[in-house]
């Protein structure tokens, strides 16, 4: 079982005025200090624990591919240290170890043997590093040849074709087909249970909620936040859509979770609820029943173009629906300060039995990116059961009907 300590992590280079600056500091070491340093990572402290999956968000330039350069051991710290127990295998830059004039076949014994492979066991694993793959005889070519996506599906062959105990994943999986990534998550999840802990560095919300227990988001070189996955994939959505962590509000709500909401306040949601075919607010609803979400909207100042939308996330965070009234081609215009608009959204709940969230959005065009005036996470939970339908599995209802032709 593999485990990570990072303890007071910090690296930072040196920045000279001038080139002759740094030759003055060579060559005269007693003339005083000539550079000044820039810091990428400060008292970055975490822990991985053996088994856990461990996700790691932020936005360029953040320090995430830095942090794992360091963790690796391919780049030195300047301050803190780095302990990991156990057999490691990374994916960083994409074909980083491979050389373009070999082959793929002669790359993988090379990389294999970095890994703490020997010889014999690469040559074992060869037809299963290739059934993975995937490349067919590209595996025989120089790596030159190769596509990005095709040096990635090489790559993790290799670095995956017997379970570590430590797995680094960068964000080297984006570059692939879809096809490819949902057979490397497979795999990764395959080596989750198997007790492998894993490290991974993801802007994909779904990635990092469907695999991870825990995330870290980095800002600014530091270490701003962690928890559960839902918490602080809404918290970094909210940071991107304000770009200023002043106006994002953490709230901790009864059962403990922790809303996240974001905006200007310009407009605010006053009111949720989901509704039965009765009109009267439920909580528990069952699988394909008539609901309706009904959101009324307060403006406390002047709103030249208004759209509200709404997303119905599960428990893990991951998006079952979101619309909005701009791709509905029903945004409001000229709304008034002072005034409530009430918004009713009617349809079939045709999802699995289940816990849900829903978060709502006001914002002035299609995307909370431009005016968002209010982005507000849980700001509903209800409960879906299956108390009249067959038994089936899954988190949508699409009940079918069945024709069966039999000679």
């Amino acid at each position: 079982m593999g485990a990570i300590t990072v303890t007071k992590l910090g690296k930072a280079y040196k920045q000279y005025p001038t080139r002759w600056a740094r030759l003055a500091e060579w060559l005269l070491p007693f003339s005083g200090q000539q550079h000044k340093l820039k810091w990428i990572l400060q008292d970055i402290e975490f822990r991985v624990a053996p088994g856990e999956a461990v996700g790691l968000i932020g936005v360029n330039g953040a320090g995430k591919s830095t942090l794992l350069k360091l963790i690796t051991g391919t780049t030195q710290p300047t301050t803190g240290s780095v302990y990991m127990e156990g057999r490691v295998a990374a994916l960083l830059e994409l074909g980083m170890g491979f050389h373009p004039d070999f082959t793929g076949r002669q790359n993988v014994i090379m990389a294999g043997q970095l890994l703490g492979l020997r010889v014999d066991e690469i040559h074992a694993l060869m037809p299963e590093i290739e059934a993975f793959a995937e490349i067919g005889d590209y595996i025989d070519q120089p790596v030159r040849v190769y596509s990005s996506g095709m040096q990635m599906r090489l790559a993790f062959s290799v670095a995956t074709a017997r379970r570590p105990d430590i797995l680094i994943v960068d964000e080297a999986l984006s570059v692939g087909d879809t096809y490819f990534q949902h057979k490397s998550f497979e795999r990764i999840r395959q080596y989750r249970a198997a007790g492998t802990t894993l490290l991974l560095v993801s802007h994909d919300k779904q990635a990092i909620q469907s695999v991870c227990d825990r995330a870290i988001l980095l800002d600014a070189g530091r270490l701003s936040r962690q928890g559960p996955p839902e918490e602080i994939m809404d918290y970094y959505n909210a940071m991107i859509a304000e770009r200023e962590n002043a106006t994002v509000r953490v709230e901790e709500l009864d059962d403990g979770k922790k809303q996240t909401t974001s905006g200007t306040g310009e407009a605010t949601v006053s009111s949720i609820a989901l509704l039965d075919e009765s009109g009267a607010p439920v909580e528990v609803v069952d699988v394909g029943a008539e609901v309706t979400l009904q959101v009324t909207v307060t403006a406390r100042a002047a709103i030249p173009r208004m759209v509200l939308g709404y997303m119905i996330k599960d428990r893990l965070g991951q998006t079952m629906y979101g619309t909005n009234t701009d791709l509905k081609q029903l945004p409001l215009n000229d709304v008034q300060p002072g005034s409530q608009t009430v918004y009713r959204f009617r349809f079939p709940m045709n999802l699995g039995a289940g816990t849900y969230s829903v978060a709502t959005a006001i914002v002035s065009t299609d995307t909370h990116l431009v005016n968002n005036y209010e982005w507000r996470d849980l700001a509903l939970v209800f409960t879906v059961v299956n108390m009249r339908r067959p038994h089936f599995e899954g988190s949508a209802f699409l009940d079918p009907a069945i024709e069966i032709q039999h000679p």
